[in-house]
């Protein structure tokens, strides 16, 4: 019997050399258990086993996260923000960032959310810990 051909590796868009995976990588990996893996091609940034941050959408530099489900619509009135295949049927959406001149600060509070949103109590404990 032949075996089946391996799937076809997904392509790396943004290698996690990039600058782009570099920058939000320091954002992402000083909360309290976050791990970063490769999935699909694309960096991502778990709590646990949960996403909550994923580099790249295809070759657009943007940058996916679970938004505050209030400020939702006001997220998509935003020109740089959209709704990213795949991941946008969860509820995901996606912010464009230029890479030098990005609204990092913005950036930041999205993946603060983000990462609220999946994050485990015992994770959330320990970021008001650090984060008071």
């Amino acid at each position: 019997m032949d075996e089946a051909p391996a799937p076809a590796a997904h392509p790396m868009w943004f290698p996690p050399g990039h600058p782009l995976a570099v920058r939000v990588r320091a954002i992402c990996l000083p909360y309290p258990e976050a791990v970063e893996a490769i999935a699909h091609g694309r960096c991502t940034f778990r709590a646990g086993k949960r996403q909550f941050a994923i580099v790249g959408v295809g070759p657009e530099p943007a940058v996916l996260f679970i938004p505050d489900e209030l400020e939702r619509p006001a997220l998509l009135e935003r020109d740089d923000v959209f709704v990213p295949p795949y991941e946008g049927a969860s509820g995901w959406l996606a912010l464009r960032v230029d890479e030098d001149a990005g609204d990092w600060a913005l950036l930041g509070e999205l993946i603060d959310t983000s990462y609220r949103r999946v994050a485990l109590q015992r994770q959330l404990r320990a970021l008001d810990v650090i984060d008071p």
